[in-house]
């Protein structure tokens, strides 16, 4: 059975201006989109959804899709903000989206077989798309609720201009994940890394702690559960016009209610990601020094290739 992949793109990018998943990084214009899904498909996945927005789909066709959709099997859906159980609407002003959670739910109704899902703007490595692929070859049982995500190290994912927010997670001696705890304002200063917790307290941390960068893997039983978070999420929130259903939320509360575990997968790459705008030119010169080394080739999507 080919693997699938998720690759969420739907994101307004506040901070960054424009849609960032779109910005080009490689020489010949590739999108980190692309190196994702160039990544995907040598190490076995063969069907990628890309979760995106109606408003910005042309532009995702025209760039990716036209690129490598000969490549592997290419589909697109769509996040949206009226698609909500019966008995809600959007309250009214609201014009963000519903968050990560629901954008992983938007793709319920194509998925029925194990799949990563990772994040449109960031770059995570073949090495962490091949223990993700490693791990969901063996999961064939669409109802089995063993979940995992890969993890990195949180020096690695801080930015050199400005600060940033990490989901720290804490796991067993088995490696189950235990909690994800949202930390803000994560910055390094001189040798120590400092940041807020929820609480709103100020901590110092080593850098080695364990984050979550949104790479996951899943099976179907998925859905059903974050049906239901998404329904006790709205019922509590539903009416603000900024509150977001974040994946990691959702699966905090189902560790919690013993509904599912997620293992932590190692020896994944480095990653590295766009937060910010001054974040790029970092990022091109990263993905360049990999072409260097030989990881890459100068034209990913050349018909040589």
């Amino acid at each position: 059975m080919g693997l699938t992949i998720l690759i969420l793109g739907a994101g307004v990018g506040s901070r960054y201006g424009y849609p960032k998943q779109l910005e080009p990084v490689g020489p010949a214009g590739e999108t980190l989109i692309d190196y994702a899904l160039y990544d995907a498909i040598r190490t076995g996945f063969t069907r990628a959804i890309i979760l995106t927005r109606r408003d910005i789909e042309d532009s995702f066709r025209d760039t990716i899709g036209k690129r490598c959709g000969e490549r592997i099997a290419l589909e697109y859906v769509y996040q949206d903000l009226n698609d909500l159980p019966n008995g809600f609407t959007v309250p009214s002003g609201r014009q963000k989206p519903w968050g990560t959670g629901h954008a992983v739910l938007s793709a319920s109704k194509t998925i029925n077989e194990p799949f990563a899902v990772i994040n449109g703007d960031d770059f995570y490595g073949q090495a962490s798309f091949q223990v993700l692929s490693n791990y969901l070859i063996k999961c064939q049982n669409p109802v089995d609720t063993d979940y995992a995500f890969v993890g990195f190290l949180l020096k690695d994912t801080l930015s050199s201009y400005s600060t940033v927010s990490r989901a720290i997670c804490r796991c067993d001696s088995n490696g189950f994940l235990k909690t994800m705890e949202e930390y803000l304002r994560i910055e390094k200063n001189r040798d120590v890394v400092q940041a807020i917790d929820e609480l709103g307290k100020l901590r110092h941390l080593t850098g080695n702690e364990v984050v979550s960068m949104n790479m996951w893997g899943f099976t179907p039983s998925l859905f059903a559960h974050l049906s239901a978070e998404f329904v006790t999420f709205l019922h509590r929130y539903g009416m603000e016009k900024d509150s977001e259903f974040f994946l990691p939320y959702a699966l905090n509360n189902l560790i919690a209610q013993g509904s599912v575990r997620v293992k932590m997968l190692s020896g994944g790459g480095q990653w590295f990601g766009i937060t910010y705008i001054e974040d790029k030119l970092q990022v091109i010169h990263r993905v360049k020094n990999l072409i260097d080394q030989g990881q890459y080739p100068e034209c990913l999507w050349s018909k040589s290739q």
